[in-house]
C-alpha cells in the first residue's frame, strides 16, 4: 500500500493494488474509490484532505495477533 500526497490539489491517493481501474464511484463529494474488474479496490482519491481525512499527521500501525 502507498499513500501518495500532492500538496498543490490537497489530494490524497492511496493505493492498495496496481490492478486496471475499470471503475470509480463517488462515496462522498470528496472522496472516490476506484475499482478493479472484480469490484476489488485499487485506489481511493480523498480531495481536500488535510480537511476531510486530517492529513496533517498520518501514522502506521500493525497488530499482530496474540499467541498463546
Amino acid at each position: 500500500m502507498k499513500v501518495k500526497y500532492f500538496s498543490d490539489t490537497d489530494t490524497a491517493l492511496v493505493e492498495f493494488t496496481n490492478n486496471d481501474v475499470v471503475e470509480t464511484k463517488e462515496i462522498s463529494e470528496n472522496v472516490y474509490l476506484d475499482l478493479d474488474q472484480e469490484g476489488n479496490l485499487v485506489n481511493m482519491t480523498i480531495e481536500h484532505a488535510k480537511k476531510n481525512a486530517e492529513l496533517s499527521e498520518f501514522s502506521y500501525q500493525e497488530i499482530l495477533a496474540k499467541t498463546a
